[in-house]
């Protein structure tokens, strides 16, 4: 389990950090879609920081586990508000990413947990 932990948390970090990008340097195509759905523009470096935190804390999770699971915590939280966002918005057809993240989060969590 300790591999399949540490395969979902280098992926999911690779993923989080992908996905920062476009938050922190405001990329129109992404950005754009998510303030229609009522996020202000100032929110964007901060949620682009906090993916970040969660990519570090999961990877640094593979050492000190504790720190991994909150990591996972974090990032399951954050998605949960993103498929919230979506939901609210009416934006049905674009639940399925952060849903998706979400549930590999969960999976990271229950892993973290399972080695422990």
């Amino acid at each position: 389990m300790y591999i399949a932990y540490v395969v979902i948390a280098v992926v999911l970090s690779l993923v989080l950090l992908l996905s920062a990008v476009p938050d922190i340097t405001r990329d129109p195509k992404i950005t754009d879609g998510i303030k229609a759905l009522g996020v202000p523009d100032s929110w964007f470096l901060p949620l682009g920081l906090l993916k970040i935190a969660g990519a570090l804390g999961l990877l640094a999770g593979i050492v000190y586990r504790p720190l991994g699971i909150a990591a996972a915590i974090g990032v399951v939280l954050y998605f949960l508000g993103a498929v919230i966002t979506h939901v609210r918005g009416g934006d049905a057809k674009r639940i399925g990413l952060p849903a998706s993240i979400m549930l590999v989060a969960v999976a990271a969590l229950v892993l973290g947990f399972a080695t422990l």
